[in-house]
């Protein structure tokens, strides 16, 4: 049968509706605050429980912030720490980088006062030595031969005075450093007797001193090699009175 067929029946319309819909909240929601403890419809023992409970809901709220709350505290805490770590290992690296740079200084400045006393020492050195001699000059004669050949044969242990020298110069050439024996018997077997002591050439190259020169007519070589072969034979040309 139809629904309009029916007795007393009407058709719902969207007014209706949603009246309907209204009642069956409200229901539910009285059947919920009935369980919430501290409701108006909860018995009397209840009540006096619950009226220091908050509800459900804001308390879970409270300790998710209070969590939340003690999480940024340690967050806190630890940047804090860290940040503090950090000061102090940077104070301790600036202290070192300090300390570095001072002995790196003292160093350059020990360093720089050897270098500027080993100069000044240098310089009182050069300024208290004696300024070195002027070469010795000798005269282009007999006197000055004879006083350059003394002073040769003192550097190489040669014995010889110049009373000795003059005497025998003057009986082998009479002071003569060209002088040739062309008649004796070294001149007869080929080796004439030449220079100022009248040395022949074997004599002269086996007794010659290093640093005179090597022509047997050097008045200042023929006297050195001549009292170095005397030295030998006779000791010195101060025993030497007659030819050699």
């Amino acid at each position: 049968m139809p629904k309009h067929a029916i007795p007393g029946y009407a058709r719902l319309n969207r007014t209706h509706k949603l009246s309907a819909a209204g009642v069956a909240a409200a229901g539910a929601a009285a059947l919920v605050f009935a369980l919430v403890p501290g409701s108006a419809d909860a018995g009397q023992n209840d009540r006096a429980a619950g009226q220091n409970v908050k509800p459900v809901a804001f308390s879970a709220v409270d300790n998710a912030a209070k969590t939340q709350s003690e999480t940024l505290g340690k967050q806190a805490e630890a940047s804090a720490q860290q940040a503090e770590k950090d000061a102090a290992e940077a104070r301790k690296k600036a202290e070192d980088e300090a300390k570095a740079k001072e002995e790196a200084d003292a160093k350059a400045k020990a360093e720089q006062e050897r270098k500027d006393k080993e100069a000044a020492s240098r310089s009182a050195d050069r300024a208290a030595a004696p300024a070195p001699e002027p070469a010795k000059t000798y005269s282009n004669d007999l006197d000055g031969w004879i006083r350059e050949s003394l002073d040769i044969m003192q550097k190489h242990g040669i014995p010889g005075s110049y009373d000795g020298l003059y005497r025998n110069i003057m009986r082998e050439s009479t002071g003569n450093p060209q002088a040739v024996n062309g008649y004796d018997s070294n001149a007869q077997q080929g080796t004439p007797s030449k220079g100022l002591l009248q040395v022949i050439d074997p004599t002269f190259q086996a007794y010659h001193v290093e640093g005179t020169s090597w022509d047997i007519f050097d008045p200042v070589a023929n006297i050195v090699a001549a009292c170095n072969y005397a030295a030998a034979t006779y000791g010195s040309m101060d025993n030497v009175n007659s030819a050699y």
